[in-house]
Order: C-alpha cells, then structure tokens, then sequence
C-alpha cells in the first residue's frame, strides 16, 4: 500500500523546459527554446527561463551525467546542470513504476530528456505564455510538437505495465488512467496548481506543426515492449513474440452438452431420458398388453387374516378348503431369520406382557444412565468448528497462511444506500453533500464508541489495523479528505470526492490519512464499469488485528468492540440513517457466531408446538373410534404422552452419551433430533397399537401382544435398521455439522426402537390393563363402573380401514389405473434425473441465521453494493531465493523473469476474469523488491558511507516533517544506491545481497521519491524466520477475485484458482497452493456430488443387505430398493424446484430420506410377502391389512409435525427441514400406498405359501387359527 502522490509524477520533469514566445523565436538546430532556471513557485517547483539561446557543450563530468539518464543526448545540450539535476531528481518517481519494463522506462525518458535538454529542443518547443516571478520572467506555458507515431508507440510499450504494490497498472499512477496517449499527454500537460504535483506550467502536446514554420515534432525511435534488447515480461507486454507461444488459458467449459432443435435448446441429459422414457413405456406397455391377454390367475383368497401360528418348526399353516371337499392347508416357508425373529418375538412379547413393570423401569434406567453426561453438555456454535471438517485441505492452507504469515483482519462493516425511486426503481446517486456529511457524523460516533473488555475501554485505534502509521486503515469515501470533516469544503466538497475517483492514485490531496490510495470501488457500490458517481451505496470498511489462537486477549478485546459496534449501529446509527430516507446495513466479524447463539434459542417455541400438536394427534390415533359413554376409558392420552416422554428421553440418552465422550451439540441437534425421532418413532407407536387392536378380543392379553409383536415386530425392525444405517452412514459427510447430527440422530432412534420394543409395549399393557379395569385415562387411580363389551367389544374397521379395502385397493387394482400409475411414476423419476444437473451446490449465509437478522439485510446489501471480490493470495513455499536457483525469474514478472512465470500466469489469467475469477494481477513483492534494488530505482535502494540504509530524500533524516521543501543538499547528500549494474548479475542479486538487502526493502516506507518500499504493502508478505539459509519457507503474492454474488461463483473461483495453482505448480515445480478467507467453508462443495452419491449408494445398499438377510427375498429387497431410488430421485427433482441447493445438510437430509422411505415400503411389502393368492389378492390384502397404519401412523404423524416447522423463524428448518421434509412424505406416501402395491401386483415376488391336501374337520382346522 504505497503511498504515491504522482499526478504523473514525472511531469515535474517539466520543471525544466519552456520558453516565452519571444519577439524573434527562432527554431532551428542546436537552439534552446528555454535555458537555465529564472525563478520558483511558492510551492518549490523551479520555473524555467523563456529564452532562445544556442545549445552549449558540457563538460565530461556532465555529459556523463546525462548520458547515464538520456543515452539518447550526446554532444551539445539545452539545459544546465541545475536544470538537469531537477530533472533526475524528479523523474526518479516514476522510475520504480516502469523500471519493471526498459522499453516504456526508456521511452517515457526520452520524452523527457528531449523536453529539457535535447540540443535541437527548439524545432519542436515553443514558448507559448509567460509569467514574471519575483521580477523574472519565466516558463508559463509551451507547446510541445510529438509524432503521433512516438506518442502511439510510448503508450503501447507502457499500457500494461503493472504496479504490483496496489493489484493494478502503472498508468493508473503515471498517466491519471488513461486509455490513450493522448489522454496521457493531456495528463501530463496539466498545470498544476499550487501545492499539487504535476507540472509548474502547461504543456500543450501537439502531433503537427505549423506550416509556415521550421519546427519539426519530435520523433525519437521508440522501443516496442516486445524489443529484443529491451523487452518487458510477459506480464507487462502480453503481445511480445516471446509469450504469444505461452499456452493459452483453457476455454470456460459448458456446464452441460446441449442439443439445438429448431428454436429450442434442449441439454443432452433431458433427451436422453426422453428416448429412455418413450423406450421403457412402450415396453412396459407391450408387456402387460401381451400379459393382459395371457389372463394368468392364481386360486386363493386373501380374506383371512394375514399371519398363522407359528408352529416349532417355524411353519405357519392356514387351512382351506377345495371344491372336491379336501381340506387344504397353507404352510408358510419363511427364512432362517424370519423364524427366528417370529420365535423371539413370540417368546419376549409374551415375557413382557408377564413383567411389564420390570421391562419399563430396566429400560428407562439404561437410557436415564446414559443421560447423565448431560452434565458435560456444550454447544458449539463457532462457524469453522461447525462447517469445516478437520482434514480439509484448505484447514490445513488456512493454518499454515495464519503461522507463517499473518491470519486475515478481521472486518467491520457498514453499508449505505439509497431507496430506489418508487416510480421509476431506480435509486438515486449517494455522492451528494448531505450523504457525506452525514457520513462524517456516523464516523465521529464510531470514532467515540469505547468497547468494555474486563472494565478497560477498549476504542477502534487500540485494535485497528495501522499499516503506515497511526492512522486506521479504514477503508471509507472520507479517505479523500483526510477523514477530517473540517476539510470537507478546504478539498472542495463533493467536487474533490469526484476528482479523487478518476485520481486516487496520481493525486496527493486524494491519499488517504494513512497515506495510501484508496480505491473508489472498494469504498463505493451500486455503480456500473468506472461511473463512480453513480454509486448507490457507501461501503465502510474497518480492518481490524486478528490473531492466533482461541484465547487470544487481543481478539477478546476485539469481539467486546464489536458487540458494542453491533449495538451502536443498531441502537443509533440506524435511526439517524433512516431518518434521511437511507438504507443502512452492518456487520462485525463476530456477528455470524453470535448470530448463531440467539438462533439456539429462537425456535423453542416452534419446536414445542409440534411437539404439542403431534401429542395431540398421537392421542387421538391410537385411540378407539369415540364413543361419548366410554371416551375417558378407551382414549389413549396417557399412553401418547408416555410414548412422547419416551423419545425425548432417546434424544437426552444420544446427547448425554456423546457429550460424555467430548463431542459438542449443535443447533441442528438440539432443534431437530428431537422433532426426527419423535417424526419416527410416533410411526412404530402407531403401529404397535393397531396391531394389538386387529388381534381377537377373544384370547388373553400375553396372546395379543405375542401376536402383535410376531405380526409387526419383524418389519419395525427392519424399518428400524434401516434407519439407523442411514444415518450412520451420514456419520462420514466431512462436514462436522452434520457428521456430528447424523451420529446423535443414528443412536437417538437406536435408542427410541429400544424404548418402543420395550418400555412402549409396557406401556400397552398397562393401557390394556387399565381399560379393562374401567380406569380413566390419564387418571387410572379412578375407577367407574362400565360394562366391559362397551369398552373394547367388537371393534369394528375404522374409516381408513374401510377406505383402504373399498375404495383405494379396488381402484388401484384396475388395469388402466396400474398403466397409469406405472407411467406416470416412471415420467416423474426420469424427469427427475434430467433436472438433477440443475441442482445448485453451496448453502447461503442467510439460511442458517434467523429471519429477523440484521445480517439477512447485510448479505442482501454484500451481493447488490459490492463492486470488489474477496482477497486472493498465492503461497509459494519454500522459496530458495539463491542466485544458483531459477526460481526466481520462475516466480517474477519484471524484465529478464520467464514467460511462464507465476505472476505473468497470472497477469494473463487476470485478462479473462469470466474463466478464471482473477480481477486484477497480482501484487508482487518480488517484483517490487527487485525493482527497488535497482540500480535505476537510484532514489529506492540507498546507502550511507557506512553501508546503512539510507531513506529517500522526502523521508526522515533526510527531510524532517518541518521541512516544507527538502532540499538535496541535507545529510542525505552522500548516499549512493546500494548497486551499480556491475554489482549485480544479470540484473539480479546474489544471494549475500538477497539476503542483506530484504529486510531492508520490507522495513522501507513507501513515499513520492520511491513508491515501491515495502513496509505496510508487504510487511507480512514474506516469512523471514529462517530465511538466511537461502530458502524462504512461505511468502504470498496478493491479487482479488473478481465480485461473487452467488453460492456457484464462490466454489467455481476455489476451483479455478486451486486448477490454476496446481497447473503452475506442476509446471515450475514449486509447490504453490491458493488461500482466502472463504475457501475452509466451500471447499466440500468441490466434491459434493461424490460425497452425496457415494454415502447415497452405501446407504441404499446398505438397506438392500438388511432386507436380504432379514426377509431372504432378493426379489422384494430389489423392488423396495428400486422404490427407495425413485423416491430418491423425486426429492432431488424436488429441490431443483424448490431452489435448494446441495450441500451437507441436504446431503444428510437425502441419506437421512432413505432411512426414513423404507417405513413407507417395509411394512405393505412385508405384509404381501407374508400373505396368500395371487399378486392381485396379495396386493390387496396387503393395503386392507397394513395401509390404514402407514397412511395414518406414518403419513399423517410426519405431515403433522412438519406442517409445523414452516412457521420456525430460522430460514435453516423452513428449507432443509419443512420443506424437504414435507416433501419426502407427500413423495414416500405416494410411491408406499400407490406406486409399491402397483409394482407388487405387477411383478412382486412369489408367495410363501405350500398348499399341501390332508384331510382334516373343520372346526379342528378353525380352531387352530390365531387371527
């Protein structure tokens, strides 16, 4: 950050020509149009005499001096020694701006050289004006004759020629911006005021010549930047022969291939599943009409109860009878597992209905037990803890930027803006008077406002970054007025702010108070291209000190300022900006984990809510039908409330036993587990109950719930494990947020099936008990008297039951409804895979904070105002800087540096920012530091006799502060520069030189006489521990990336830069490696597909192996799979539609999905492997038997509890949570009661069943039925 007054510094140089229009001018050979020096400004410059005189012969001493400036001049001359003293006095500040490039510094001299002290200076100046100073005559004004062929040509060899210390080009400083020579030349010619750099009289450059008269323009022969002998780099001359063979930056490639029919343009994917699908369908079409006509039917019925007894050798056997009078019985062929799982199932439901009060308590107590490292509870609520996987790569950069280098500042930030006009839209321009002085009055609170850390204030200058000085680097439109508003009107109000957007880097009165430029589009937004003064916005940004470590008392000192920042903005500033029809926006670098903590706790009351209203729903589910006489009997309040108690003590087991073994909660742990397992566990409560119900009023209660346990146990088994297993696998997303959930959620609903198997089934006991005691619910110490039939006797099929049986199976069992159903299923999921492609990766800020944020206003404000991308660092590591190394010129950009070196790559990667998201070259201290030793550079690099170092002469000692001109002849006098071209090797140093003269240019302030000192610009740019041993381990080149709206920009520049990166690493062989600030949070983005798909595949055939082993069927396990995909592919259709993006919650989520589908499937799919006749009749008595209990005990508790999550304020629950949720159950509820017993009917396995004739009485066999 160098500080630069400059209007063209150079333009002093014009300190040393001019003539005054005498009455007899004469242009011709050897003439001077103006000699020696007649005078001064009240500001120091030097006025030339108006005066024609023959040009004069210098002595050897002085023509050598002139020579070694301007090769060029040789023989006679037009200027004194005084005059040519000035003139190298004054050049000198231009010098390490294009030194970088001989050809433009040898151009740019000549223009010079040939103005003061060319011998025919006559034939192309003329004295056009003159003005008497102190009783002289003097230069006041010339004309400057120049071919446009020079002017063209010096231009050319110095348009890309990069100032590396401010991340942009050299004709910024030395040229004003322009875009042309003859804007350069107008800028040079300026005269400038008094006390304002640039030139002391105007200089008129003209292309031509009078006619009548004998002045010729000048026309040196100019150097072309590509010149053999005095060529550029690539960086600063990209059309040089020598990098036109340099590979060209790939072409951005498409984002998917796509295919043009007729006006339309159709991706390559959506065709493809179009063919696939019309391909498929009439397939499947051809099949079943071919099937149709077949007429296959299978004998038996499906009207008797769905499981038998289930005899020793696990058989169960179901009596028929034939038509010619032979009794037939069904014997079920179940699997290994099966029997197994029936046997147990039998034996535990019949133990528990024995001792209910022992399984009850056991089971609470183990959960309780591990509840209690509840007492280790923390939340973690710091972003990179959350969001960052401890093995990331870019962790791993982040760390090793922060200890060898310097961690990122830390930012404070307020945004400005206007109201877009309510007719037009259009917001008015923020660059008026008022504004400004309005931000003044915004600045002296900010200035005022005390932090309070352990009692001690704690003000912005304590903790503000200082990079040249006292001064804050507060980066701010009052900047250009010193942030003084007492100079506001002095400057020339908005006038001045206006001219310091076209010359921030050129003009002294537009630096900043601590002595840097400032860049108008990082202080400014709203604007389009360079309209600076149509900016909409004000951006203020306060650089704060960042340290190391967690502990750190200086960040401690930080965080307590900004809390009190955050507050005044809210508290103050707010209202003052609002009052003046302004938006005002704001941010402090704590704000986000703060945020975060309010956020734990501002759903609660959502959250209890639909813990209420699915207590409610549970309540009156498992309940009989009503009946107004035995309502406080059959109601099963307390048994709902039981089993809500039950899934939270699941949830406090999960949490206290990790938080035992060290791992902190999250916010998503805290506010969603607990809805998810009771989502989950209210579909087996459900379940249970209704299973219990269907079995005869006639046996005794062990016999009902053995029964019910054999006729559900299996399948909410497998549900289960299915579940667990999802969200195991959750378990290995990298990022700690969700790895973390989906390890508590896993054990929690491990924990809430243990519960439902044991201390729930209890629970039905007692209920049971109870009502046939006549006990009222909720208060079973009472008794009534009521008789037992009107409690419990012969209930009847409810509402879904009758539904399922006459209305949706009947429906579904149509032929034209299952081709229907089949094609439009079908459509839906390869819809689905086309549109996948289109779904976005990242997760905006704004959706993990609360709606009521003052930061949902502030990124709104980032993506809109923001004109400047986020800071982007190349780190090269172990640098070996010794002269038998190459990679020095493999690293550099200046003269004699390879073609293909770092900083010329990305010089050249910066010329298309759409590919490569690189605004602007890069700032280079190598660059600079070669420069500065440069023997050219004689005002940079400076030595005492005694070979320490000696400052600029417009710096102390040389020039005190109180000096208002410094003068040459101080104590500075006798410094020479540290090298003469013999010193050095090919321009380069040794390494002894290297490593004396580093520490040097580091420590050097940056001023007019030599704006390339590194101090401030580059003070942590290079890791000097160690360094004396020729190797620098860590030193970063500075550039920008260009502005990122979007979520996709961000992970599209991380992965171009790291592409970058490792192209150039491979290339030079360096190991050179990308950071920002940003990286650690969307690095899993770069593989998330691979992660998502990966975990998604283990997930699923993880599910695939439990259905396997548990119902030895690969056919159904292969159908509920297939279903689980399509179920799988229409929730990411879904989030294409919805506009949510992929990342590791919705990642999560969708393994999470899985889990979840399979309760939706296992049961109707378990039913109809277990069930008798044909696939039609099996189909069927699958949804009358099971399909009431998935709609109602899965469907309807799911939909309840997520209803209710779209009114929680955090943006998080209402997309990842409401939405995708609402989704999943709306898609598994449509695939489990329709598109399943489809399939089933279709193609579903073969049954189970052996019909085997004995002859048997029929009472006998009825009698041996267990409904």
């Amino acid at each position: 950050m160098a500080t630069i007054p400059l209007k063209l510094v150079i333009a002093y140089s014009v300190l040393v020509s001019a003539e005054l229009p005498h009455s007899a001018t004469r242009h011709s050979k050897e003439y001077c149009a103006m000699y020696d020096i007649c005078g001064e400004r009240s500001d120091g410059k030097v006025l030339n005499c108006p005066y024609g005189s023959p040009s004069i012969k210098p002595d050897e001493l002085f023509s050598a001096k002139i020579q070694s400036l301007c090769p060029t001049i040789s023989g006679k001359v037009c200027c004194s020694e005084a005059q040519f003293d000035t003139l190298r006095s004054q050049v000198q500040q231009a010098v390490p701006f294009l030194v970088g490039c001989p050809a433009c510094l040898r151009n740019f001299l000549n223009l010079f050289c040939e103005l003061s002290c060319s011998p025919n200076q006559s034939l192309f100046i003329n004295v056009t004006s003159v003005a008497e100073v102190s009783g002289n005559l003097t230069v006041d004004g010339i004309d400057y004759h120049v071919t446009d062929t020079f002017g063209e040509g010096l231009y050319e060899s110095c348009k890309e020629v990069k100032f590396g210390t401010m991340n942009t080009r050299a004709i910024n400083f030395v040229g004003g911006g322009a875009k042309n020579f003859r804007e350069w030349f107008a800028f040079i010619g300026q005269k400038a005021p008094s006390g304002f750099p640039g030139s002391p009289y105007a200089i008129n450059f003209k292309s031509t010549t009078p006619e009548s008269s004998a002045m010729v323009p000048m026309n040196l022969s100019v150097y072309s930047c590509g010149d053999t002998s005095l060529g550029c780099s690539c960086g600063d001359c990209p059309s040089s022969p020598s990098c036109s063979s340099s590979e060209p930056l790939p072409p951005r490639e498409e984002d998917s291939c796509s295919i043009r029919i007729g006006p339309l343009k159709v991706r390559c994917i959506e065709l493809s599943m179009v063919l696939v699908y019309i391909l498929l369908l009439s397939c499947f079409l051809g099949w079943a009409t071919l099937n149709r006509r077949r007429g296959i039917t299978q004998p038996g019925g499906s009207s008797e109860p769905l499981l038998y007894p289930v005899e020793e050798d696990g058989i169960g056997s179901e009596p028929k009878e034939s038509t010619l009078g032979v009794k037939v019985k069904r014997h079920a062929q179940l699997s290994p597992v099966q029997r197994y799982m029936a046997k147990f199932y039998r034996t535990y439901g019949s133990w528990i209905a024995r001792n209910p009060s022992l399984v009850l308590f056991t089971s609470v107590a183990i959960v309780i037990a591990l509840g209690v490292g509840l007492v280790r509870f923390k939340v973690e609520t710091r972003p990179e803890k959350l969001w960052v996987g401890p093995g990331s790569k870019a962790a791993e950069e982040k760390k090793f930027f922060d200890s060898h280098l310097a961690p990122f500042y830390r930012i404070e930030q307020l945004i400005l803006a206007t109201v877009p006009d309510s007719k037009s839209g259009m917001a008015p321009s923020i660059v008026t008077e008022e504004n400004i002085l309005l931000l003044f009055d915004i600045q002296e609170k900010v200035d005022k406002l005390r932090g309070n850390y352990s009692g001690s204030e704690v003000p912005l200058t304590d903790i503000c970054l200082k990079p040249l000085g006292d001064d804050c680097a507060t980066q701010s439109i009052l900047q250009y007025f010193k942030m003084d508003s007492g100079t506001f009107d002095e400057y020339g109000g908005v006038e001045h702010a206006e001219y310091c957007f076209q010359h921030y880097t050129s003009s002294e009165t537009c630096l900043s108070a601590f002595q840097a430029p400032v860049d108008p589009s990082a202080v400014l937004g709203g604007f389009s291209g360079n309209n600076y003064s149509e900016a909409t916005a004000f951006v203020v940004t306060y650089p704060v000190n960042n340290a190391i470590g967690d502990s750190s008392n200086e960040n401690a000192r930080a965080v307590a300022w900004e809390k009190s920042f955050i507050q005044l903005a809210k508290e103050e500033l707010l209202p003052m900006v609002r009052s003046k029809n302004l938006t005002l926006s704001f941010s402090s670098e704590s704000s986000i984990e703060e945020e975060l903590k309010r956020e734990s706790t501002a759903d609660i009351i959502t959250i209890a809510v639909s813990y209420l209203v699915m207590f409610v729903y549970i309540s009156v589910t498992l309940g009989d039908a009503p009946q107004f006489y035995t309502f406080y009997i059959s109601s099963k309040v307390l048994l709902g409330l039981s089993g809500v108690v039950l899934v939270l003590l699941s949830v406090l087991g999960s949490v206290g036993f990790f938080s035992a073994l060290g791992f902190k909660s999250t916010l998503i742990i805290m506010e969603v587990i607990p809805f998810l397992v009771l989502a989950v566990g209210v579909d087996n409560m459900c379940i249970l109950v209704h299973a219990v119900k269907r079995q005869p009023h006639d046996v005794s209660l062990e016999e009902r719930i053995s029964s019910a346990l054999v006729e559900v146990g299996p399948s909410i088994t497998l549900a289960s494990l299915s579940e667990v297993l999802a969200f195991a696998v959750g378990a290995f997303v990298p990022m700690p947020a969700c790895r973390i959930f989906s390890m508590f959620a896993a054990l929690a609903i491990m924990l809430d099936f243990f519960l439902q198997i044991t201390a729930f089934v209890a629970l039905i006991v007692f209920d049971y008990k109870r009502a046939a005691d006549n006990r009222i619910d909720c208060f079973p110490c009472i008794k009534v008297s009521s008789s037992r039939e009107s409690v419990e006797g012969g209930r009847g099929p409810g509402f879904l039951e009758r539904y399922m049986k006459e209305v949706h199976a009947p429906i579904l069992g149509l032929w034209v409804v299952k081709m229907v159903v089949v094609a439009v299923f079908v459509a839906f999921a390869l819809a689905s895979i086309a549109l996948s492609p289109r779904l976005e990766t990242g997760l905006e800020q704004q959706i993990v904070l609360p709606r009521d944020s003052y930061l949902q206003d502030y990124f709104d404000s980032l993506a809109e105002y923001l004109r400047v991308g986020p800071p982007l660092y190349f780190v090269v590591k172990d640098y070996n800087y010794s002269l038998e190394s190459s990679q020095t010129n493999q690293l550099c950009s200046i003269s004699k540096c390879n073609s293909n070196s770092l900083l010329n790559e990305i010089s050249k990667a910066s010329q298309a920012p759409e590919t490569s998201y690189i605004a602007k070259p890069a700032a280079s201290w190598l660059d600079d530091f070669l420069v500065w030793l440069s023997p050219e550079a004689f005002g940079c690099c400076r030595k005492f006799t005694n070979d320490s170092y000696c400052p600029p002469d417009d710096q102390p000692p040389c020039c005190t502060p109180e000096e208002d001109i410094c003068g040459l002849d101080g104590i500075c006098k006798d410094c020479t520069t540290c090298f003469r071209h013999s010193d050095l090797v090919q321009d380069r140093p040794s390494t002894a030189q290297f490593r004396e003269k580093l520490p040097w240019f580091l420590n050097a302030l940056p001023s007019a006489d030599c704006a390339k000192g590194g101090h401030g610009a580059y003070t942590n740019s290079v890791d000097l521990k160690g360094y004396e041993t020729g190797v620098i381990q860590a030193s970063e080149f500075r550039t920008y990336h260009t502005p990122l709206n979007t979520q996709g920009d961000y992970v599209n520049s991380l992965r171009a830069a790291r592409e970058f990166s490792s192209r150039i690493s491979d290339s030079l062989k360096i190991e050179i490696f990308p950071y920002s600030v940003f990286y650690i949070f969307f690095e899993q983005y770069l593989n998330i597909w691979t992660v998502a798909l990966t975990n998604l595949a283990i997930a699923i055939g993880a599910i695939f192996i439990v259905c396997l082993l548990m119902t030895s069927s690969a056919w159904s396990s292969a159908i509920i799979v297939l279903v689980l995909v399509m179920i799988l592919l229409d929730l990411m259709g879904m989030m294409v539609i919805l506009g949510i993006q992929l990342n590791a919650v919705s990642v999560v989520n969708l393994i999470m999905s899985i889990g979840i589908a399979v309760e939706f499937c296992v049961h109707i799919s378990h039913a109809f492997l277990m069930s008798s006749g044909n696939r039609e009749q099996r189909a069927r008595g699958a949804l009358e038997t099971m399909g009431g209990s998935v709609f109602s005990g899965i469907t309807l508790t799911k939909l309840v509890g997520v209803m209710v999550l779209c009114f929680a304020r955090s943006e998080i629950f209402v997309v990842y949570y409401f939405q995708m949720y609402l989704a999943l159950v709306i898609i598994g509820f449509l695939h489990g009661l329709v598109f399943l017993p489809v399939i089933l009917s279709l193609v579903g396995p073969p049954q189970r069943y052996l019909e085997i004739e004995e002859q048997q009485q029929r009472d006998e066999a009825s009698s041996s039925i267990l409904s």
